[in-house]
């Protein structure tokens, strides 16, 4: 909410700005108002993009969590996916920063991608197309209809609609204060050298690697490119620089993003790295040939001449020059992914594993950018949890069998890899709250803290009761009838056979398994209930008897408790389904 806050105070303020107060040519500049409108007019333009970027996240959660889980080996797929996604995230830095998560989670190969990487570059010229149109006159209508549609409407699908909207409308808006803001500077001197120097390809190059690099956003930099292209100001041989230095300079987030994390997820962002600065070094001898197809492919506006010409045919030229870049570039090296992702390995050398009980695996901060997405991260992790809890369940009843209480002391190991589970993905659950949910997505949050609770519960069920029980009844000298024990091990083996359906119930939300688990009860309550009745008949004055009766009662009530525990899970996920 302060983001968007800070975008309606910042958009209140621009919009009442007179434009009077922007000097005419040849006029003195009034720097102060000349910053205000530049850095002001950046800040509408980011924060669109932010807004705009959240609505598409959550407009096409699904979708997108569908196309990257569905994502083969074969290159060209990972490629297609790549730029569609990116076109969907509005950031081939969001798009290289989540690749980079996946490779960490283990959910995509490093040699995936690759593929998904250069795609990505492709995505991100949609942006910069879409800039290239010049309705920032006509960019107060979209925020106005966004605006109502988010805040008039209490149906996600619609508010998501409204803040994509209000978000490109921002953009635009945005950019005409930034080229309202520049104006001036078409008679200032000192600057237009400057622009004379941008013409020398590597300062461009470097002025737009080192300002995407500043804002994180290659966007930004072709929009302000196309904005200055739009007011006159900047030549096509220097917005091609300034668009080739944004891609190098947007490989700083996918670095950031790698820091601290296992190889996997550095040698991807290695491969990012290696990507950009080997095309952009490619082309440095071809930008004028670069330059002549994008004219030859552009629109021409021959009936205008001197600024006003440039104005009107150099931003659209800019766009398909970045857009050609990127798709040559991807086409080219699209056969090489193989040799990107050894190349990466020999750089990047494994790192010898640190000694660790349990990591979480599928809880990187990259999701977070996609919540849908995170919350399937936690389900993951979840899934986890609930097989180490089936292996306690397992060695609980094998040492039982056996009497090795060496082995009954060893759950206390596996109790602490269920706490620490837990433990992450509670403290990733409040993390992906910090974001903006629509409903279905905070039903699946609700859920998921739910199921990681229950777990953990189950889990001190057998370290702390279960295992506390068994002890104390081989301290006991009594001979149980075997029907006694055959009445606990079928009680054992329903709770067992729940704890198994609880596994696809909560990794594929399996309608049938959590049916199965609540076909369960009426077995366990029959014996639950036979046995306490055989107890209750056989009672004696023995004190060793009454020792066991109490210790094998209160055992059944804790397994029943287990799986009262699964039954709970297993109906939040019939609730979803409904």
């Amino acid at each position: 909410m302060c983001i968007k806050k800070t975008i309606f105070y910042t958009g209140a303020l621009f919009l009442s700005l007179p434009t009077s107060l922007y000097a005419a040519e040849g006029q003195t500049i009034e720097w102060l108002t000349l910053l205000m409108g530049l850095f002001g007019g950046l800040a509408l333009f980011l924060g669109g993009l932010e807004q705009l970027s959240d609505g598409l996240k959550q407009a096409a959660g699904d979708a997108l969590k569908t196309m990257l889980s569905k994502l083969t080996s074969n290159r060209f797929m990972g490629a297609v996916t790549g730029s569609v996604v990116t076109g969907i995230l509005n950031s081939s830095s969001v798009t290289t920063v989540l690749v980079v998560g996946f490779v960490t989670a283990g959910v995509m190969t490093l040699q995936q991608s690759v593929g998904v990487i250069m795609g990505a570059n492709i995505g991100s010229t949609v942006t910069a197309q879409l800039l290239a149109f010049n309705i920032a006159q006509y960019a107060l209508l979209p925020i106005a209809v966004g605006f109502f549609m988010l805040f008039a409407s209490k149906k996600d699908i619609i508010r998501n609609y409204g803040k994509m909207l209000m978000g490109l409308g921002l953009v635009f808006y945005g950019m005409g204060i930034m080229g309202d803001a520049m104006y001036p500077l078409r008679g200032y001197q000192p600057f237009l050298d400057i622009l004379q120097r941008m013409e020398n390809p590597l300062l461009g190059i470097l002025a737009g690697a080192m300002f995407t690099g500043l804002v994180q956003s290659s966007a930004a930099t072709v929009g302000i490119a196309i904005a200055m292209a739009g007011g006159g100001l900047l030549s096509l041989p220097a917005g091609i620089g300034l668009a080739l230095g944004a891609n190098i300079g947007t490989c700083v987030t996918a670095l950031m993003a790698a820091m601290g994390k296992p190889p996997e997820a550095v040698r991807a962002a290695v491969v990012h790295v290696a990507f950009n600065v080997i095309g952009v070094l490619v082309w440095l001898p071809f930008i004028s040939s670069l330059a002549s197809i994008a004219v030859a492919i552009s629109p021409p506006s021959p009936e205008l001449e001197g600024v006003a010409r440039i104005a009107a045919e150099v931003p659209r030229q800019i766009a398909n020059a970045n857009t050609l870049f990127n798709v040559i570039n991807t086409i080219v090296f699209l056969p090489f992914t193989a040799l990107f992702a050894l190349v990466a390995e020999r750089i990047v050398k494994e790192r010898p594993a640190a000694p660790a009980v349990i990591e979480p695996l599928y809880l990187d901060s990259a999701l977070l950018e996609v919540p849908t997405m995170a919350l399937d991260g936690v389900r993951r992790e979840l899934t986890r949890a609930a097989e180490l809890l089936r292996e306690m369940i397992q060695s609980f009843q094998g040492a039982m069998v056996t009497g090795d209480l060496v082995a009954l002391r060893r759950l206390v190991n596996e109790d602490d890899k269920i706490d620490i589970l837990e433990q992450a993905s509670i403290e990733y659950l409040g993390k992906i709250r910090g974001n903006a949910l629509s409903e279905q997505e905070s039903d699946e949050h609700q859920r998921l803290m739910a199921c990681a609770v229950n777990l953990e519960t189950m889990a001190d069920v057998i370290e702390k009761d279960l295992v506390g029980l068994a002890e104390r009844s081989r301290r006991v000298v009594y001979q149980r009838s075997e029907t006694s024990k055959q009445m606990l091990q079928e009680i054992f083996g329903y709770v067992s056979q729940a704890i198994d359906f609880l596994i696809p119930t909560i990794r594929d939300k399996d309608v049938e398994s959590a049916e199965a688990i609540l076909d369960l009860e009426s077995r366990i309550t029959r014996v639950g209930k036979a046995f306490l009745v055989r107890k209750s008949e056989r009672l004696g004055n023995v004190p060793e008897a009454v020792t066991i009766a109490r210790l094998e009662v209160s055992a059944v009530d804790k397994m029943e408790r287990m799986y009262s525990l699964c039954k709970h899970i297993a109906r939040t996920h019939l609730s979803e389904a409904e």
